[in-house]
């Protein structure tokens, strides 16, 4: 490497590293620029300005194509040769071919040598490029062999790496599935950094003896590496520093298939702990058989094999006498009016639409094989013990899993503003609920989460009232839908030292594309509760415990501060970790609409819920799934596995480059507030104390530190602006501004707020078009203002008012009344047994409260008991659910509220509830 890549550039740390791909291309654009501009200028003064410019941004681009295949190390002394021999229009010429390759992707199907510079040359990248735009990217060529980069962590010199890189190169055949380049990096801190930066490498080759030290300062690596010490790691043997190496890999991209290359006593080494590795090779073996290895690796995760499947029947000719007349397209190929179904959709989802479960298919109920495969798959890719997939969205999943779960009378403590399907599956399970509150954003109209105290506050309570034995699952939603996210394994921790067999369900519908970036994987449910497992069945976690629990029986047991104040931990002889997760898939990964999925990491599945989970399943399930919906699932989890990492990366880039306009730009800022970590998650909850990721100098390097700490984070690819200086509310917003002006679509919003959703699709123009959109508005509220008469400036400045401080405070969950309450000392209620004493007429009435009505009756002692879920849009969730006292917070809040959508609720008539007979009667036991 050049000696001018030094240490004084702060790009040298790799501090960007939440934008490193946009950098890395904004970086090359302008140096082309650059050159550009320098070969036009005559004046000696701006061309040694413009020099050192392309030196700067020449050193910058090397660090980071350090850990890339293309352009490679000899590429890059060919740049540094022609800038040192001042050959700038020859280096203008290599660095527009260079960006053209880029941008084309041409270096994933074919050698890009850039030592020549004829037009031939330039002509192909110039015709990769057109291919490109004109088949929007180029993995939609499924003719192309699929490219990924193999790293090679070996402490090799330039010379070596040349040999091995050409060894490698040397070894592929028109036949392979893939196709594949090399990265070689010398240490164990540049093998973590490549993997973080380089999204290309799929496979990693840990061979000999390296260093540990980088000779780049990579503060990037700064919290994956808390508590390793160089010294004790140059002391470790090759085998263990490979070892350590392998499981850091693993943790930050467990989808990386790794093999070692050892010199030492290859038997003891394949003794050891190398569950990471797929494969040990001694330094004898050839090229030929690693190559080899390697491809085979890579197929079993490329592999979809029920979506192959439904692509090999659709090519067989079968004659049809079953249901399904579209079955092969028959009904719409024949048909003198429906053929725009094809002219639309095309003839193979016809050909693929079936009812058949045999000739190379399955059956969804009952799988045993593509589809039982590619479950099998899906539990690999999301580190469950086993997954399920479901065909009619996550609301069907969630009541699968509570069916199959609870039993009529359990307790389940429930997240009160959880998705309605919750609600409703507590009514079919008949579980005895007890609802827990969020902490209010009463600014914003919307709720954060359940604060760890709170879970805790409760289970307590039914343990000093002897019911703890009867709770059995707590059920929360991580992450909300404005983004917040627990601190999933230290909930589930603490609960599981009050209650060790406590099963939890995390609804995690938005966060399906969190298990592949290092960041968001460990507040997964699946991440927490396979490190929790770990962690317990380890002999170092004994000693933990029982140095806490001599420390924890001086205190006073009957004092529940001596719970709530401290950290707890279960005991490892009788802690069960028990978890399960539910994603809506097609929210924010690849998948048709409807797609979800059921993950579990549940010691106890197979002794206990195996089979009414099977019931569950059945019951809810459709017998005739549509297999589209499964293949989509399928190239879903595959996609996810072979370029998730990449995937979600962008997509954090591109909220974290809106994030950073909304937060620096002086008009944006006038009308439009993006809510940061602060403002969603109140400072009790934020231990770290970051109060917002990004800094203006340092860039975004405190979203880590708050991650790791905090009881609470915001995901950043959840965008929240607060609206309310525009006087225009969020309903208002979305539709006649956003929609109908400029066809943004958007789904939540809430009186003053609306929420952008980034996801893996998100593109940087489309980032910009929000941007320009957004400016356009600011603009002509800017004229709107400056344009109005004086009446119009107060109404104006009323409608701000009203949706700046004049917010109704957001109510807690009352109880429910005293029929629905089994027992008096516990808060939880029978919820289905009010659900269906409303279904008498006799037992309900309506009362209207914006005349008074309603409030009469409270102000003279009534208890006034919903009937109904009532569910104003927004928020979304249920102000009152069936046996719920109407409090007055609660009615002071309907009543404030301006929406139009509230379920439940019948404006002509009133809110529904139960009379006081139907009460008086259940109370004494007629139904």
């Amino acid at each position: 490497m050049s000696e001018k890549t030094g240490s004084d550039t702060p790009y040298t740390a790799l501090g960007f590293y939440h934008k490193i791909s946009q950098l890395r291309a904004d970086t090359w654009n302008a140096l082309k620029r650059d050159l550009g501009k320098l070969l036009l200028l005559s004046d000696a003064g701006q061309r040694r300005h413009l020099v050192k410019a392309v030196d700067v941004k020449l050193t910058r681009l090397e660090i980071i194509e350090d850990y890339h295949a293309f352009p490679s190390k000899e590429d890059f002394r060919h740049l540094w040769t022609l800038y040192d021999r001042e050959e700038f229009a020859l280096l203008e010429k290599v660095v527009k071919r260079l960006v053209r390759a880029l941008i084309s992707e041409s270096y994933r199907r074919r050698h890009v040598d850039l030592s020549e510079t004829d037009a031939d040359a330039e002509d192909l990248e110039t015709m990769d490029a057109l291919a490109q735009l004109r088949r929007g990217h180029p993995a939609s060529n499924s003719s192309s062999q699929p490219y990924f980069e193999l790293l090679i962590v070996d402490a090799m010199s330039l010379q070596e790496e040349e040999v091995v890189r050409e060894a490698f190169h040397n070894l592929r055949r028109p036949e392979d599935k893939f196709v594949y380049d090399v990265v070689t990096v010398r240490s164990f801190e540049d093998a973590l950094i490549a993997i973080l930066v380089n999204p290309n490498i799929q496979a990693c080759l840990i061979r000999y003896e390296f260093p540990y030290k980088s000779k780049y300062n990579l503060s990037a690596l700064r919290n994956y590496l808390e508590g390793l010490s160089e010294v004790e790691l140059e002391k470790k043997s090759e085998a263990e520093r490979s070892i350590l190496l392998s499981s850091m890999i693993h943790e930050i991209r467990p989808e990386i298939d790794q093999f070692l290359v050892t010199s030492g006593d290859v038997e003891s080494t394949a003794s050891s702990d190398i569950r990471h590795f797929n494969r040990i090779f001694y330094r004898e073996t050839d090229y030929i058989e690693q190559h080899h290895t390697i491809l085979r690796a890579i197929d079993s995760r490329y592999r979809t094999p029920f979506f192959d499947a439904l692509r090999e029947y659709s090519k067989k000719p079968t004659g049809v006498f079953h249901a399904m007349p579209i079955s092969r397209g028959k009904s719409v190929t024949r048909s003198h009016w429906a053929g725009q179904m094809i002219d639309f959709y095309g003839i193979n989802i016809f050909l693929a639409e079936t009812s058949a479960t045999s000739g190379g298919l399955d059956s969804l109920l009952q799988p045993y094989g593509p589809i039982k495969k590619a479950q099998e798959y899906a539990a690999r890719a999301f580190g469950a013990r086993q997954s399920f997939f479901v065909t009619n969205g996550t609301s069907t999943a969630n009541k699968i899993v509570v069916q199959a779960l609870v039993k009529p009378r359990d307790i389940v403590l429930v997240d009160r503003d959880c998705h309605k399907s919750h609600h409703y599956g507590m009514v079919l399970a008949g579980a005895h609920v007890s609802y827990l509150d969020s902490y209010p954003l009463n600014d914003y109209s919307m709720y954060g989460a359940v604060p760890l105290k709170e879970i805790k506050k409760t289970l307590l309570t039914f343990k000093r009232n002897g019911q703890l034995d009867k709770v059995k699952m707590l059920l929360l939603t991580n992450c909300t839908f404005d983004g917040v996210v627990y601190n999933v394994r230290r909930v589930m921790e603490e609960c599981l030292a009050i209650k060790p067999d406590l099963v939890f369900l995390w609804d995690e519908a938005w966060f399906a594309f969190a298990t592949f970036n290092p960041t968001y994987r460990p507040r997964t449910a699946m991440h927490a509760a396979r490190t929790l497992l770990e962690r317990y069945r380890s002999e170092a976690y004994r000693e933990e415990y029982a140095a806490w629990k001599a420390e924890f029986d001086q205190l006073d047991p009957d004092d529940d501060a001596t719970w709530l104040e401290q950290r707890l931990l279960p005991d490892p002889e009788v802690v069960r970790v028990r978890a399960y997760a539910t994603h809506s898939t097609h929210k924010t990964l690849t998948s048709l609409r409807q797609g979800s999925m059921i993950h579990v990491y549940d010691q106890d599945f197979r002794q206990k819920v195996e089979a009414p989970f099977h019931e569950a399943y059945m019951t809810h399930t459709s017998t005739s799934p549509n297999y589209q919906i499964v293949a989509s699932l399928d190239v879903g989890r595959m996609q996810a596995e072979m370029e998730g990492f990449e995937l979600v990366h962008s997509q954090v880039e591109a909220a974290l480059s809106l994030r950073e306009q909304l937060y620096t730009n002086p008009l944006l800022q006038k009308y439009f507030q993006v809510l940061k970590n602060s403002d969603l998650v109140p400072a009790e909850y934020r231990q770290s104390g970051v109060e917002t990721y990004y800094d203006p100098v340092s860039g975004w390097n405190k979203m880590e530190e708050a991650w790791a700490q905090d009881e609470f984070v915001v995901d950043p690819t959840r965008v929240t602006i607060a609206i309310g200086r525009t006087g225009i509310d969020g309903d208002a917003f979305k539709n006649e501004y956003l929609m109908n002006k400029f066809g943004i679509q958007i789904n939540k919003t809430s009186r003053n707020t609306v929420l952008f959703m980034t996801n893996i699709g998100t593109s940087r123009g489309a980032i910009g078009y929000l941007l320009d959109v957004l400016i356009k508005l600011a603009k002509g509220f800017d004229r709107r203002w400056e344009e109005s008469s004086r009446p119009e400036r107060k109404i104006i400045d009323y409608q701000v008012k009203s949706l700046t401080q004049e917010l109704p405070p957001l109510p807690d969950f009352s109880r429910f009344h005293d029929t629905f309450r089994p027992n008096p000392g516990t808060p939880e209620g029978d919820i289905r047994r009010a659900y269906f004493l409303s279904y008498d007429d006799e037992n309900t009435e309506y009362l209207r409260f914006d005349n008074g009505a309603l409030q009469r009756q409270m102000n003279h002692g009534r208890d006034v008991v919903s009937a109904s879920f009532v569910i104003p849009y927004p928020p979304g969730f249920p102000v009152l659910v069936p046996g719920q006292v109407v409090s007055e917070e609660i009615l002071h809040f309907l009543q404030a509220l301006d929406v139009t959508e509230i379920h439940g609720y019948r404006p002509e008539l009133g809110l529904i509830v139960f009379t006081e007979a139907a009460l008086d009667a259940t109370a004494d036991g007629a139904d």
